[in-house]
């Protein structure tokens, strides 16, 4: 079982940063993909971003260039930066851990994002 917990959210005006945090209660050393999804009010959860164990990332259209993951192994923690927000980049924004086996597939509570115009 893992359990992911984040941090970081908060209420920013558009053009402002912020840097979310995933803390997770085993190593990442060896998880496939690690990323991180959000869910604006009324929507379906989207895919945000995603890094793999190699370090391989991979962004949605609407955050590249704008948003940047990485993963600190020794902390057992991923990093979401935010730059450059915008009032649509408001909702949960949601850690998950994904191995090959698609039984290996947790979620954390998820953290709230609100970007004012």
């Amino acid at each position: 079982q893992v359990q992911l917990v984040e941090s970081g959210g908060g209420l920013v005006q558009a053009g402002g940063s912020l840097r979310l945090s995933c803390a997770a209660s085993v190593s990442i050393f060896s998880i496939t993909y690690m990323g991180w999804y959000r869910q604006a009010p009324g929507k379906q959860r989207e895919f945000v971003a995603t890094i793999t164990k190699g370090g391989n990332t991979n962004y949605a259209d609407s955050v590249k260039g704008r948003f940047t993951i990485s993963r600190d192994n020794a902390n057992n923690t991923v990093y979401l930066q935010m730059n450059s927000l915008k009032p649509e980049d408001t909702a949960v924004y949601y850690c998950n851990a994904r191995g090959l086996n698609p039984t290996y597939n947790y979620w954390g509570q998820g953290t709230q994002v609100t970007v004012s115009s």
